[in-house]
């Protein structure tokens, strides 16, 4: 008789063979430039913390006041009995950091894609998405049953290709991309995206993940970077990032984010975010007001890593962010080197196949704010050295 699960095994077994499995390591002390893995402190270059605001002490004061003041958790969904000043205070701050009418604060990065997406297309209209674009917001395309066009990478030319075919579909148009794209670290070109939209009738959205606290002054994302404020129909952020904590959301005109609380089921259905990390993110944006010096020193060691690998010798891609790939190719070489890598000090992990195409397996490197030029200098100099070892630089 078929054991029912018996699939499970042979899959992951499958993983394995493929060097596709991942062993999750766990952090044994505060997010940050070294961490604690295994009793051994090392050298971090693989967490999204850009701004090392993970563990900075202004957070933990905010969420420790906010605590006093409202709890811990929310006990509802927003629309029930969940909404608390706290929230709005989050939701206007961040709508005036970003340069808009309103914002609508969500659980997490990817459920703000689930809330941004359904409920403006649905099974009679169309979504232009790039082909690169996040899991996120494939699955919220999905979800919303719309028919998803892709078109090549930052392509421009395909992208007006298929508006232009489908310029007579009697149904709404969305077209959407990443705005930092997180594995090779390109830039969506935005403004040729929102001048195609304009004259094909499409809206737009971008999914600013990787470009929060990254791109624009003090980190106000895509949108701010190339001066698009009032054209891009939804912004799409996390919380997750750059801002160090956790939560999602969406910015908008006024009755679009209004709408987006009356329709989008993560807001109707899912718990609002925790009192911490509210108060956390409050504290965060706060920071990014007064001052652009993190993301200054992000750029600066974004720039200053990335040469120093380059000029080992080793393969970064084009990247135009922080975000800095090490290009190995095949995806159990990649595993090794990482786990050399991990020998040696160094957090960083491995990413192939199904999150980079097959064939370009890499470690993603990423810097922050909080790490010092030794660490950098200390970073390279030990990737180099197991590079040469497993002859993946000469």
């Amino acid at each position: 008789m078929a054991v029912p699960m018996a699939f499970v095994k042979e899959e992951l077994d499958q993983l394995k063979k493929e060097g596709r499995f991942t062993h999750i390591r766990t952090l044994e002390s505060p997010q940050g430039a070294w961490v604690i893995i295994e009793g051994k402190r090392r050298l971090n270059l693989c967490s999204n913390n850009y701004l090392g605001f993970c563990n900075d002490p202004r957070l933990c004061a905010g969420v420790k006041e906010a605590i006093d003041r409202y709890g811990v958790g929310p006990g509802a969904v927003r629309t029930i009995a969940g909404t608390m000043r706290i929230h709005k205070d989050l939701e206007e701050r961040l709508a005036a950091f970003k340069g808009a009418e309103a914002a609508i604060v969500v659980s997490s990065g990817f459920t703000a894609n689930m809330t941004a997406i359904p409920p403006v297309v649905g099974k009679d209209d169309l979504v232009f998405s790039d082909e690169l674009n996040h899991a996120s917001i494939i699955d919220a395309c999905r979800l919303s049953r719309a028919t998803i066009i892709r078109y090549g990478h930052n392509n421009m030319e395909d992208l007006e290709a298929r508006l232009r075919e489908h310029a007579s579909h009697p149904g709404r148009k969305l077209v959407i991309s990443d705005g930092v794209f997180s594995m090779d670290g390109d830039v969506a070109p935005l403004p040729a995206i929102v001048d195609l939209a304009e004259k094909y009738g499409a809206m737009t959205a971008v999914d600013d993940a990787h470009g929060e606290g990254v791109l624009g002054r003090s980190g106000r994302g895509i949108v701010d970077h190339f001066h698009l404020h009032g054209r891009v129909d939804l912004e799409i952020g996390t919380l997750s990032k750059a801002f160090g904590v956790m939560g999602g959301f969406v910015t908008a005109r006024a009755e679009v984010v209004e709408f987006l609380r009356q329709k989008a089921r993560p807001n109707l259905f899912s718990s609002a975010l925790t009192v911490p990390d509210t108060a956390a993110n409050l504290a965060a944006v706060a920071i990014l007001e007064q001052s652009d010096e993190p993301v200054r020193k992000l750029w600066e060691n974004g720039r200053y890593f990335k040469d120093r690998m380059k000029a080992q010798g080793f393969d970064t891609g084009k990247s135009e962010t922080p975000i800095t790939p090490v290009i190995v190719g095949d995806s159990n070489l990649a595993k090794k080197f990482s786990a050399r890598l991990f020998d040696e000090g160094v957090f960083a992990t491995a990413i192939a196949f199904p999150t980079v195409p097959m064939g370009t397996a890499r470690i993603r490197a990423m810097v922050s704010a909080a790490h010092s030029r030794d660490d950098l200098d200390q970073g390279v100099e030990i990737f180099a050295r197991v590079g040469r070892e497993l002859k993946i630089i000469p």
